[in-house]
């Protein structure tokens, strides 16, 4: 059956949309990303230039700055779109746009400027505010895992290696391993903010010649407008020197401290699988929250699951980030164009996204007491064997018959629990007359507690002397909220 081609043109025109806006970023890092905050901002930018110009001499009237301050938020996005398709130049498209309704400024729109002016320079200040935003959720996430520590820092459970059994930890000192992995990205993040400079007015390679023609050889008067712009966007510095493009090798420096925050949180939630496997730690779930399809008793760590997922996708994005670096030729290439306007962006708001999910599960885990005291009771006979064969000892046992009698029980008592029974090697212990002397306290001898070492002062001290001074100092960042949609 022949289907009529003019009912197509009833149907909406079918678009895809990012995941990352429609289920996982906050509604802050879009509204950062956004094309409204991006076109805005290069009529920012297009307005300190033309007032900074006219303030250094050009001829440009205030009447002219005034018109397009006034018309600083008229966007007709359709009509810059109507431009792009005919021009295939989309800062050249918003200039025509912006001119149609600003007419006496339009001839000194853009004047002197690359489009890289806009580009670069927005691109900055949407990092710079994006990197913001990010340090809040981050210092957020810190507050929720020191609460978290202090509270569990006593409670001792099964430590491991290779995830095998190990010594005993606790679970708050385990948290505390969460948390200086963040405290590094932290350390990292604030770094990296400071080197966002301004790319400034450098001119279509570089040199400023275009601006230097404008002021007549005026040096000064270049440099001067350089500063002036630089100031009114709200940066100390600009970069000393520049092709058309500001170096790409900050991407790369930006896009390294996502990816290393989306490893400490990748980390965290794949330990977080981990232990709810074992039943022994949760993260948050509703009231009314389907874990499968089929299985209707699952609690699947689906935010976890999550926060893996969307960190391997950030991680990833450094590899682009590197190879665009590599690629600079000469003053420009082009080839940074298309895969910016998705790197960038996507690995802002997946981070995001991320913290996101890392602020809400930190901020409501679910420990499990009794679960977690069953698994290191399990095991406390085998970890605690060269305790109870001091206590032997002490007691005037022959100290190698007792490392022989113990390494034969735990042997046993290991085949007892591979082959699905319960372990038995307290009761062997205690049974043994070679441990007559101590079988009255083995339970004082097993006691999780006596096995943890500094575990609890560990959290004290690290929380006391590195975590609270930089909750104190982010202060005004903290209590972001977290918005997991879906």
């Amino acid at each position: 059956m022949k289907q009529d081609p003019a009912a197509h043109d009833e149907l909406p025109e079918p678009e895809y949309k990012s995941p990352l806006g429609t289920r996982y970023a906050s509604r802050a890092m879009r509204a950062n990303f956004s094309d409204h905050t991006k076109f805005t901002t290069w009529r920012k930018l297009w307005i300190a230039l033309a007032e900074s110009s006219r303030e250094l001499g050009l001829n440009i009237t205030q009447g002219q700055v005034d018109e397009l301050k006034a018309h600083a938020t008229d966007l007709d996005l359709d009509l810059a779109a109507k431009y792009e398709k005919e021009l295939r130049h989309d800062v050249m498209a918003h200039v025509h746009a912006w001119g149609d309704v600003c007419p006496t400024a339009r001839p000194i729109i853009h004047l002197g400027a690359t489009s890289c002016y806009v580009g670069d320079n927005t691109d900055l200040i949407v990092m710079r505010e994006g990197l913001r935003l990010l340090r809040g959720q981050l210092v957020s996430t810190l507050d929720a895992l020191a609460k978290f520590a202090r509270q569990w820092k006593d409670l001792p459970t099964l430590g491991f290696t290779h995830f095998q059994p190990a010594q005993a930890t606790t679970v708050g000192k385990r948290a505390c391993l969460w948390i200086q992995d963040l405290v590094h990205d932290l350390d990292d993040l604030r770094q990296v903010e400071t080197q966002i400079r301004f790319r400034g007015v450098k001119g279509t390679t570089g040199t400023q010649a275009s601006f230097l023609e404008l002021f007549e050889g005026d040096h000064d008067k270049v440099r001067a407008l350089d500063a002036r712009v630089t100031e009114k966007m709200g940066f100390a510095r600009t970069f000393g020197v520049t092709g058309q493009t500001y170096p790409r090798k900050l991407d790369f420096r930006v896009l390294q401290v996502l990816s290393s925050i989306c490893q400490s949180a990748h980390k965290f939630a794949t330990d977080l699988r981990l232990l709810a496997n074992k039943r022994e730690l949760e993260e948050p779930f509703g009231a009314k929250q389907i874990g499968s399809s089929a299985m209707p008793w699952k609690r699947n760590p689906m935010r976890s699951e999550r926060i893996c997922a969307l960190s391997r996708f950030v991680i990833e994005l450094t590899g682009n980030a590197a190879h665009t670096a590599a690629n600079q030729w000469l003053e420009r290439t082009l080839d940074d164009s298309a895969n910016r306007r998705l790197s960038i962006a996507e690995a802002f708001l997946a981070t995001d996204a991320v913290l996101n999910l890392y602020v809400d599960v930190a901020s409501g885990m679910i420990v499990y007491p009794a679960i977690v005291a069953r698994h290191l009771d399990a095991e406390l006979p085998f970890l605690a064997s060269e305790a109870v064969m001091m206590e032997a000892v002490k007691a005037g046992g022959d100290r190698q018959d007792l490392h022989e009698r113990i390494r034969v029980h735990s042997h046993l008592a290991a085949t007892e629990i591979k082959e699905g029974r319960e372990s038995d090697l307290r009761q062997r212990l205690a049974s043994d007359p070679a441990f007559s002397d101590v079988a009255g306290h083995l339970d004082e001898l097993l006691d999780g507690r006596r096995y943890v070492g500094r575990a609890p002062q560990q959290v004290d001290e690290f929380l006391v002397e590195e975590v609270d001074p930089i909750l104190a100092e982010f202060a005004e960042d903290l209590g972001v909220q977290s918005e997991v949609r879906v």
